[in-house]
């Protein structure tokens, strides 16, 4: 397994981690009511937090992806 942090900023924190077979990209927006939408290679994420809406574009490895959220946390997982 290897770990890549791919983004941090003040709204969340994304982590990129890939497997023999598997990738997969874990966001924590926190306390935020989250959606997210995959499309081929994006991962189009939307969430709301104290009133405030923002949105963020999360880039995904080639491969069949599925897209789980639980309390916040956004994993994406890519098979390849």
């Amino acid at each position: 397994m290897s770990l890549e942090r791919i983004s941090r900023q003040d709204a969340y924190v994304a982590r990129h981690y890939s497997y023999d077979e598997d990738e997969v990209i874990v966001a924590d927006f926190g306390a935020a009511d989250v959606s997210v939408d995959v499309l081929d290679d994006v991962a189009i994420v939307v969430a709301e937090r104290d009133g405030e809406h923002f949105q963020t574009e999360l880039e995904l490895p080639e491969g069949e992806a599925q897209a789980f959220i639980n309390n916040g946390v956004v994993s994406i997982e890519v098979r390849r």
